[in-house]
């Protein structure tokens, strides 16, 4: 039960401990009583400090509004009984009326905070024990404490719509994607579906031909190579209607994911155009780069990423390093980098990856001729 212990929830920071500094005000004035309006302003006090955290705990929850309304019974008590002084308790409660969103019930407590504010004023003022001076000094701090909730309002209201916003953003995000996924099978299915369909039917033709009939066999083998070669002129078309990340615009955005992170991005070696690098290739490249640089942000701890690109004979090198604390073992084969392998696999590429205690290292390698296997032909 200890170890599952709040005094504040964590999504809240420092900011509620901040406020307990004003605390200190109030135990002066306790420290000076004596008899039982001693012990009436000590136990207003315990409640006061209780409700503090109450609220915290209970934000967005029907108790929320009952700690609140306790919370300034305790400071018309301690405005009362102890010191007028005690009215600066009022702050802690205009802060929590601006969390109401709802405009009714924030009218509606402000209208009764203002009521119990006023009241140890009038009393005091009615008594004789309020000197001119005085009022003119609670007076700019009254009407600062009735605006404030306003202004917390406000800021909080801006916070959840650009929350919202952050949210209906990713939501198009995600619908973006997901339509470009549903356009691509679709581009695929009626693109290659019937193309695929003939040539096996002609392949199984020309097996059965080849003895009975060479010379029609001959020429259904043709008509399959035809029919491939327009196949592939068909799908070098749906790749070139695809949006591909180039190289320099995933150095562009690596540039701003270290930079959002305060992680120092030094760049090596020659960063061209790449005109002379197919897009598909570029685009598996590309999401190499990126996957590394996220690997970074997210588990590296480190304060410089470097990315090196440097042309060799047959092909392009990258490197991506950093100087953070390195990945353990078991985590050398996560799903990210089982990712990059399969990208780098399509293009005849490959990977590897050492990590230490000064840090990871990845190199990628791609050639720029694709080889035999993925048929001489780049895409």
């Amino acid at each position: 039960m200890l170890q599952g212990f709040e005094l504040f929830p964590k999504r809240y920071g420092v900011y509620p401990y901040i406020w307990m500094i004003y605390l200190a005000m109030p135990l002066y004035y306790l420290w000076n009583e004596r008899g039982l309006q001693q012990y009436i302003g000590i136990t207003a006090f315990i409640v006061f400090v209780l409700t503090y955290r109450q609220l915290y705990m209970n934000a967005g929850t029907y108790l929320f509004s009952y700690w609140l309304c306790m919370q300034m019974g305790c400071v018309l008590i301690l405005s009362l009984i102890i010191d007028p002084n005690m009215f600066f308790l009022g702050f802690f409660t205009a802060n929590f009326i601006g969390w109401y969103s709802e405009k009714r019930t924030f009218r509606f407590f402000l209208l009764i905070f203002a009521v119990i504010q006023t009241i140890p004023m009038v009393i005091t003022i009615a008594l004789d024990q309020l000197r001119t001076e005085q009022l003119l000094f609670f007076i700019p701090f009254y009407l600062i404490m009735l605006i404030s909730p306003y202004g917390i309002k406000t800021m909080l209201d801006r916070q959840q719509l650009e929350a919202k916003l952050d949210e209906a953003h990713q939501h198009i995000k995600e619908l973006i994607k997901r339509e470009e996924r549903m356009r691509i099978a679709r581009d695929l299915h009626d693109t290659m579906g019937h193309t695929l369909s003939l040539i096996t039917l002609k392949s199984e033709l020309v097996t059965k031909l080849i003895a009975k009939n060479p010379e029609r066999a001959i020429q259904e083998a043709r008509e399959i190579e035809r029919t491939s070669r327009a196949a592939l002129r068909e799908v070098r078309q749906l790749v070139s209607d695809m949006r591909a990340i180039s190289i320099v615009e995933a150095l562009a955005d690596a540039k701003e994911t270290l930079k959002s992170a305060n992680i120092e991005l030094r760049l090596i070696g020659e960063q061209g155009s790449y005109a002379d690098v197919p897009d598909l290739t570029q685009n598996m490249a590309s999401l190499c780069i990126l996957e590394s640089v996220t690997n970074i942000v997210k588990h590296s701890k480190a304060t410089i990423g470097i990315i090196q690109i440097e042309r060799i004979p047959d092909g392009i090198r990258i490197m991506v390093q950093d100087n953070g604390i390195g990945i353990s073992s078991d985590k050398h084969h996560g799903n990210g980098l089982k990712g990059m392998s399969e990208r780098l696999d399509l293009i005849d590429g490959s990977f590897q990856i050492s990590s230490g205690s000064k840090g990871t290292r990845v190199v990628v390698f791609f050639p720029l001729i694709a080889s035999e296997p993925q048929g001489g032909i780049s895409l």
